[in-house]
């Protein structure tokens, strides 16, 4: 699989850093209307799709959507796929945006929403309702519950949100802004309720663009910090680093490579953070994976003198069960905000401030770096052993060949289930992107992810790995990948059923199957009608559709892959393993 030019995320991923501007101009500015000044906004913050369905409550809105010179109306088969979109979207661009209308479109999102605020994924979610008027009268109009309520959708949505609001023309520009500010800082969602008539009314423009101020950094703090951290450097015989997806989330991306490469500093990432650093680079240990990953990658990490965690965030499906070997008040912590060494915390110094800070005490440090046998780390070894080319196709297999295809180019989405699994442990090529869901693990996820992680940077060609049973979920929405005239790579997992379920408990219970679906029927019936569609049922099979793939990158490229019912990659089964041992789930 290529494509012609890799690129970037803009600016580390989030919107650039700086003082917020005041939400409403001066005496004299122009006016605009609140949808306007709400689209402005967004287009400062790096928006240019906003996603979402229409209803009669939003589409007058939507006509000044669809006027807007800077952002393109994503219309998507339902709700929950637009969230799913605008959670991809934002993981490339830094932010996202959707749309519904009041009640029943608003809640049909609210799961998609919800995983951005476990994931930490800025959005904004806005819902538009009905008018001033219909509240104050407590009229019991269509999408509410019929007494009076408007502000229940909206309490729902605090659950989710890091910030809320119900917009009127009074309080809109500030109310925007403060929304929009709050869900970049926080990397979480925001809320706003937008009555319809408020949408088109005049407000003042403007008076400077919308920016975000960075944390702040308290200058003695960091100056402790700097020097505790000396002291544990200078006495540790060997240091390592453990990475994690906040560090994407909060544009450190950067200063943590500029860190592991002093030394090199040997480092690994939980699956939540993979692919945040060069995983072909020197000191690259793997994935990090408690009792369940790989030996020499655990003895590597939980035997450092001094482990530096950078953006970690521990759970049950990134850390083995919670069998990490170190000790969590241990070491040095690197959280978004501030950083705590031996338990000891240091507010106000955020990520990228103690990174910078620590990579220069490493550069001076005399001590050498864990010794790392680079030979004895290297897993892109894709010849594997003997197979029968004939034979069954295997999870190992799979798995194996796909990530041998990759080129360093492409943005990878593996949905929660055997395809997380299987590719997790894969090193990837240099520069490859890849989304999963691992937190929030809500399946079907990643299909409609793929459209906006692809609309979010179209010279990156996307690739979704997924299964049969999370496909049915949210399939509708690869007739919106087509519509659009995009051009991934689909590997669909065919396996019948919740594979990853029958590995957990009931192997052969009725609520693991799932209907039969034609599959090769699909693209086709869904609109994309010139899509290459192949099938892999034997090893060679698989081979020939990888390339295939690779040739045509003019074509949306759809692979059913078949495998057993009961096969899954070896990081799952001991997952499966440890969730019946112990009782969790």
């Amino acid at each position: 699989m290529t494509i012609d030019q890799a690129h970037p995320s803009p600016a580390s991923g989030v919107p650039r850093p700086a003082v917020l501007s005041p939400g409403v101009s001066g005496p004299g500015s122009d006016t605009t209307t609140v949808v306007d000044y709400l689209l402005d906004r967004l287009a400062e913050l790096g928006v240019g799709h906003l996603f979402g369905v229409p209803g009669d409550y939003n589409l007058a809105m939507l006509d000044s959507v669809v006027d807007h010179p800077r952002i393109d109306w994503v219309g998507t088969a339902n709700e929950l796929g637009a969230a799913y979109a605008a959670d991809g979207y934002a993981r490339v661009r830094g932010f996202g945006a959707l749309l519904t209308t009041y009640g029943v479109g608003e809640l049909s999102a609210i799961n998609g929403v919800a995983g951005s605020f476990a994931e930490r994924v800025a959005l904004v979610h806005i819902a538009v309702g009905p008018s001033r008027r219909a509240e104050r009268a407590r009229a019991a109009v269509h999408h509410t519950a019929g007494d009076g309520d408007f502000d229940r959708f909206a309490r729902a949505h605090e659950q989710v949100s890091c910030a809320h609001t119900v917009l009127s023309p009074d309080n809109a520009p500030a109310e925007i802004d403060r929304v929009l500010h709050t869900a970049v800082r926080e990397r979480r969602p925001g809320y706003l309720r937008l009555p319809g008539d408020v949408a088109t009314t005049a407000v003042r423009a403007a008076s400077a663009p919308l920016v975000i101020e960075p944390p702040p950094v308290d200058a003695a703090n960091l100056a402790a910090f700097t020097s505790a951290a000396r002291g544990l450097l200078a006495d540790a015989g060997t240091v390592a680093v453990l990475a994690d997806s906040l560090v994407d989330r909060y544009g450190a991306r950067g200063h943590l490579a500029g860190l592991v490469a002093t030394g090199p500093l040997p480092h690994a990432t939980l699956s939540t953070g993979k692919s945040i650093l060069d995983e072909t680079g020197p000191g690259f240990l793997g994935l990090y994976s408690g009792v369940l990953g790989d030996p020499r990658t655990r003895k590597a990490i939980d035997g450092a003198d001094l482990l530096i965690r950078a953006g970690v965030q521990l759970a049950d499906t990134t850390s083995g069960g919670f069998s990490h070997g170190f000790d969590e008040k241990a070491g040095i912590d690197l959280r978004p905000a501030d950083a705590v060494i031996e338990g000891r915390v240091f507010e106000n110094v955020p990520i990228t401030a103690a990174l910078t800070a620590l990579t220069e005490l490493s550069r001076a440090r005399s001590a050498p770096p864990m010794a790392v046998d680079e030979q004895d780390f290297d897993q892109r070894d894709f010849s594997g052993p003997p197979v029968d080319r004939d034979g069954p196709l295997t999870q190992d297999y799979l798995w194996n060949k796909v990530a041998g295809a990759l080129t360093g180019g492409e943005t990878v989405l593996a949905e929660q289930g055997t395809s997380f699994f299987g590719m997790c442990t894969q090193r990837l090529p240099h520069g490859t992107r890849f989304i999963g869901q691992p937190m929030w693990g809500s399946i079907g996820y990643t299909l409609p992810a793929l459209l906006g992680s692809q609309l979010a940077d179209t010279d990156r060609r996307g690739v979704l790995l997924i299964g049969d049973g999370s496909a049915q979920m949210t399939i509708q929405e690869l007739g919106t990948i087509a519509r659009h005239g995009l051009h991934p790579v689909i590997v669909l997992v065919n396996n019948d059923g919740y594979t990853v379920e029958r590995a957990i408990h009931g192997a052969r219970q009725e609520y693991n199957d799932i209907a039969t679906w034609h599959w090769s029927a699909v693209p086709g019936a869904l609109g994309a009608d010139d899509a290459v569609v192949l099938a892999a049922r034997t090893p060679a099979e698989l081979d020939m559709a990888l390339a295939t793939a690779a040739d045509r990158t003019d074509r949306l490229v759809f692979i059913e892959a078949r495998t057993g019912i009961d096969d899954v990659p070896a990081l799952l089964g001991k997952i499966a393993e440890r969730v019946l041992d112990h009782g969790e789930g």
